[in-house]
């Protein structure tokens, strides 16, 4: 089995919910570009910034591992 890494993760999730990087970022109170950036492993995603990413995916924190 093949793991994805939790950036990865994240966007296969939010790619499957049919669910649009804004509506994400402004779910957790970032831009866009920052967002992006996260979602693309540019930037680290802090466990806070997890936590609300999940809640918006309304997914548990525990699916993205």
């Amino acid at each position: 089995m093949i793991r994805l890494e939790l950036h990865k993760r994240i966007k296969v999730i939010r790619k499957s919910k049919g669910i649009t990087q804004t509506f994400v970022a402004k779910e957790v109170g970032m831009t866009v570009s920052n967002y992006n950036m996260k979602e693309n492993g540019k930037r680290p995603i802090s466990t806070k910034e997890l936590e609300l990413i999940a809640v918006a995916l309304k997914e548990p924190v525990v699916n993205f591992f």
